[in-house]
């Protein structure tokens, strides 16, 4: 019998991290089950009910139609230029929201004087009641505001803001006022865990700083553009509260949002139609992230190697 021959491990050891693995899984499942109830009960079972009230004719006969009523919602006009001006808007402003806040973080990341004091600035809008940023907003774009004032001295034509197309452009500024400052912040955090030796290296090597960002800073804050951009995307989607102070249910065409549209089915009581929008919109929701999830598995795979 050769010397370096292993010996057999006996059958009880086998038993004993059986168990062992079994007692952990237990342990580990204790822990989750509370956090899993309150998901099933406020997340998944909801969500379940509104899947079932969009196949039906209406709750109390309760018939089952199908795809009928997301064959209706399809065809409805106030549906469709809710999704149209709420994809416009999101299409301008979160690559604006994620590619202003990543340079202001750049930015404040270098010697510059002041850095705390900018900073606190751009975080003052996460304090301000948004009640008061309304009314801020109707003196601005009002059309006897101040904008359209300080436009006249131009010899501009007064503007009507928030009844034209250009309010795209206004949603857009409050969107950016909003979401600017904590969007920073983040990025202003995945900076600093960048490391240093990687970039002094391609430094060193010659890399231009064009190169040394492109290829080695925003790899390594791939991640943390995913983060940014779903919350930006989230918020656009949220894009609410702020319209309706300012305009009310029915604003203007531009800025007749799906938000908007929930908000009036549901006050009409339509189950049926709010149902069918909600699981519509979750299916967007969940392309558009699984999308930004590829993307930057893509570009970021060989960060973790």
């Amino acid at each position: 019998m050769q010397e370096n021959e292993t010996k057999p491990i006996p059958r009880t050891h086998h038993k004993k991290n059986v168990k062992k693995w079994i007692l952990e899984g237990l342990q580990h499942w204790s822990w989750l089950t509370p956090s899993l109830i309150g998901v099933l009960i406020f997340f998944i079972i909801p969500f379940g009910v509104v899947v079932y009230y969009s196949v039906l004719d209406n709750p109390i006969f309760s018939n089952f139609v199908g795809l009928e009523n997301y064959a209706k919602l399809l065809k409805n006009e106030a549906f469709l230029r809710a999704s149209r001006n709420t994809a416009i808007f999101s299409g301008i402003a979160v690559p604006l929201s994620v590619v202003l806040s990543l340079w202001m973080a750049f930015a404040l990341n270098s010697n510059i004087p002041a850095k705390s004091w900018i900073r606190s600035c751009f975080l003052c809008p996460l304090m301000v009641p948004i009640a008061s940023v309304v009314m801020v907003w109707q003196v601005i774009f009002h059309y006897h505001g101040t904008l359209n004032q300080i436009t006249a001295l131009f010899g501009a034509e007064p503007i009507d803001w928030l009844k034209t197309n250009w309010s795209y452009g206004v949603l857009t500024i409050m969107f950016l006022w909003k979401t600017l400052g904590y969007n920073m912040i983040l990025f202003m955090s995945a900076i600093a865990g960048i490391p240093r030796d990687i970039v002094e290296v391609a430094e060193l090597e010659g890399a231009s700083g064009f190169y040394t960002f492109l290829h080695i800073k925003l790899r390594y804050l791939s991640p943390t553009i995913l983060f940014v951009t779903i919350l930006s995307v989230i918020s656009s989607f949220k894009m609410f509260r702020e319209v309706y102070l300012l305009t009310g249910d029915y604003p203007f065409q531009s800025m007749y949002l799906l938000q908007h549209f929930m908000n009036n089915t549901f006050n009409s009581l339509d189950y049926q139609k709010l149902s069918s929008a909600a699981v519509l919109l979750s299916l967007v929701m969940i392309v558009i992230i699984g999308i930004l999830f590829i993307i930057e598995w893509k570009y970021g795979e060989d960060v973790e190697e």
